[in-house]
């Protein structure tokens, strides 16, 4: 097995190794280069998706998404999109910086992503180093949010699924929102990272709203910064593996034609942040 970082502070692309007969040394060997290097690439893996789920679980219990699972499979998460962006038709992806499942109180902790269709031009996904990030705010901005809490909720991002009264107080029902620390401690690295995202956190708890909204907009504009960034090209058949504890992603909705990509997902653990491990980002 060869890793092969591909940027600076994030992304790694794993060579000299077949997903369908990986023995548990090579599974520890991957979950520890995900920890290094927080989204981890490898082309040419074929697998059916009874194998998509056998692998998933070799890294923990797998999650049931809310809103999308495949019928015979339902670890499944089945990413389909279609648009044609030359005509000005954007499809409909997740064009947002996000990490997946903040709404949860267990947020994820892994995905594996595996595509299957793609256009023949676009679809990217570009993925953050959120510890990274947290690390390159200046000192004061550190100090301000380390105690905080924002409020995650998924109801905005999921409007277009949640159309009716009935959908929105279902979905509120099961998936009420919570309430995060603005800055997790990664609970395998113990290394802090900013933990809000655009998809899903509203505002900040127990501040002003316009200061929330300020603070906030700050946070995001800097997720947004290449320096922090990957940017992978699909392949067919090409996998990502990504640690959502400390990344965020972006699915880049710039081309025509379909995409379809299909994803199981590890469930995470409660987050928690400095205050409650007595931590200091001056230690």
């Amino acid at each position: 097995m060869n890793v092969i970082p591909v940027q600076p502070l994030i992304g790694a692309e794993i060579t000299n190794v077949n997903l369908n007969t990986v023995d548990a040394a090579e599974i520890a060997a991957i979950r520890q280069a995900l920890l290094r290097y927080k989204v981890l690439f490898l082309r040419d893996q074929k697998f059916d998706r009874a194998r998509h789920v056998e692998l998933g679980r070799a890294f923990g219990k797998l999650e049931i998404h809310p809103l999308a699972v495949h019928p015979d499979f339902p670890e499944i998460l089945p990413i389909s999109s279609n648009g044609d962006v030359r005509e000005g038709r954007m499809a409909p992806a997740a064009d947002f910086w996000h990490s997946d499942t903040t709404f949860r109180s267990l947020p994820s902790a892994i995905s594996i992503l595996r595509a299957s269709r793609l256009p023949a031009l676009g679809g990217d996904t570009l993925w953050a180093n959120t510890a990274a990030v947290y690390r390159g705010l200046p000192a004061e901005v550190r100090d301000r949010i380390n105690n905080l809490h924002a409020v995650h909720d998924a109801v905005a991002s999921f409007a277009r699924h949640l159309d009716t009264p009935e959908k929105h107080a279902a979905f509120i029902a099961v998936h009420p929102p919570q309430m995060h620390p603005m800055v997790r401690l990664h609970p395998e690295t113990g290394e802090p990272v900013l933990y809000v995202n655009s998809g899903f956190t509203t505002h900040v708890a127990g501040i002003d709203r316009a200061e929330s909204d300020d603070l906030l907009r700050l946070l995001f504009d800097e997720v947004k910064r290449p320096e922090y960034q990957v940017r992978l090209k699909w392949h067919e058949d090409t996998v990502a593996i990504w640690d959502n504890r400390s990344t965020q992603h972006y699915g880049v909705a710039d081309y025509a034609g379909e995409r379809h990509l299909e994803r199981v997902t590890v469930i995470g653990d409660r987050p928690y942040g400095p205050s409650e491990k007595g931590y200091s980002h001056d230690a």
